[in-house]
């Protein structure tokens, strides 16, 4: 095996490509599951619906997925927030969440697949666009532009969403209400519906991340499947509820798929990053960043 400076750098290029990408599909995990305490698992299903509406919108227009996804948000935040009411009023309020919530979102995750199987077909899919093909060169080391634009807009997105729940009224109530809701209702606020925009806001996440993600690779409906470990597996290694914890961890589990896959090849993967996590919380349980 040939370790060469070109072959390393290479790697840790692709490492950080693909750790803006995991940035993007896990922040909203981080939301919901981090500060919500909301175990949605079906949070990839989110995610390639949002594959499949920047799919149809590019296929019969041939708009840019990325900007269709970020126009079209709205309707993956209303749909986030019908979701949460339906959670809240089934099992949250009845105080059902932890196992019978579990299987709500299971159900969604299922249901959505099946959908989209119905609809589309088992077929891959795929989207074409002006930088798709195109990749950069500098000196040894490759640029490929279907991962450099997504990890561009996922960097902004990430850091956004952070300035926001740390500049805003309303993501210092985020933050604070997985921790007092009393104190929350006591200032006049109402819990229920801090929860349910955040929840919203975390759905519209996923659906952008689709549209990286059909950029980056071809899609097909039970893909999902595959983001369901690693989402949690880099809200849990970041830190519960740290936006910039989640960067970090998709960072580092970016970097270890990118080694292994270069060095050992792709089969490896899957076991070291997660072996990554495990080692990681032996000796920082909370999390790289977490409190």
């Amino acid at each position: 095996m040939e370790f060469s400076t070109a072959l390393v750098l290479n790697a840790i290029v692709a490492g950080v490509l693909l750790g803006g990408f995991y940035a993007a599909v896990s922040v909203g995990i981080s939301i919901s599951f981090g500060m919500l305490d909301v175990v949605n698992i079906a949070h990839p299903a989110f995610i390639i619906v949002g594959s499949y509406i920047a799919y149809i919108v590019n296929d019969r227009f041939g708009f840019d997925p990325i900007a269709v996804s970020i126009v079209l948000s709205p309707l993956l935040f209303a749909l986030g927030l019908l979701i949460y009411r339906v959670y809240y009023v089934c099992f949250e309020r009845r105080g059902l969440e932890s196992l019978r919530g579990l299987a709500f979102f299971f159900g969604i995750l299922f249901i959505t697949e099946v959908a989209l199987v119905l609809i589309f077909g088992v077929d891959y899919r795929l989207v074409e666009t002006r930088y798709s093909s195109v990749t950069l060169r500098l000196g040894a080391v490759d640029f490929p532009l279907r991962l450099v634009v997504p990890f561009a807009v996922s960097l902004a997105m990430v850091i956004g969403l952070q300035i926001f729940l740390a500049r805003t009224f309303f993501g210092r109530a985020v933050l604070a209400v997985a921790q007092d809701q009393l104190a929350l209702r006591l200032m006049g606020i109402n819990p229920v519906r801090v929860k349910e925009f955040a929840f919203a806001l975390s759905i519209a996440t996923a659906g952008v991340a689709g549209a990286f993600l059909i950029v980056i690779q071809p899609v097909q409906p039970a893909i999902g499947r595959e983001y369901i470990g690693l989402v949690f597996a880099v809200c849990v290694l970041g830190g519960m509820g740290s936006i910039w914890g989640t960067l970090l961890g998709a960072f580092v589990l970016g970097l270890a798929e990118s080694f292994t896959s270069t060095f050992f090849g792709p089969s490896w993967a899957p076991a070291v990053s997660f072996g990554t996590l495990l080692a990681a919380l032996a000796f920082r349980p909370s999390g790289l960043l977490g409190r």
